[in-house]
């Protein structure tokens, strides 16, 4: 596990609007939504969007897609899944060492 990189994933994460964006474009599914789309349903400025969209870029949790004149927004699902693996990965291996 890449700590810095999982703590940096989890920060990201870890804003309200953030999570909000994260879990619309993990329930939208391979197509994502558009940053109108986005929008529309989060109802914040397109500035506030944008930053907070930056944010998930940068750690790899969305991949951005332009098409045409509409950028395109989806979840990295192997990020998604890899993370959630590293969080899981060692779980309760130390249950047994209670002395």
């Amino acid at each position: 596990m890449d700590f810095d990189l999982t703590a940096a994933r989890l920060g990201a994460l870890g804003n309200a609007t953030r999570l909000r964006i994260y879990r619309l474009l993990v329930r939208a599914g391979d197509p994502g939504l558009s940053m109108g789309q986005l929008q529309d349903r989060l109802g914040i400025p397109g500035s506030t969007l944008s930053h907070h969209c930056r944010a998930l870029v940068q750690v790899a949790l969305i991949l951005q897609e332009r098409q045409g004149t509409t950028v395109l927004c989806r979840a990295n699902y192997p990020v998604m899944q890899g993370l959630l693996a590293d969080l899981a990965a060692e779980c309760c291996v130390d249950a047994g060492d209670r002395a």
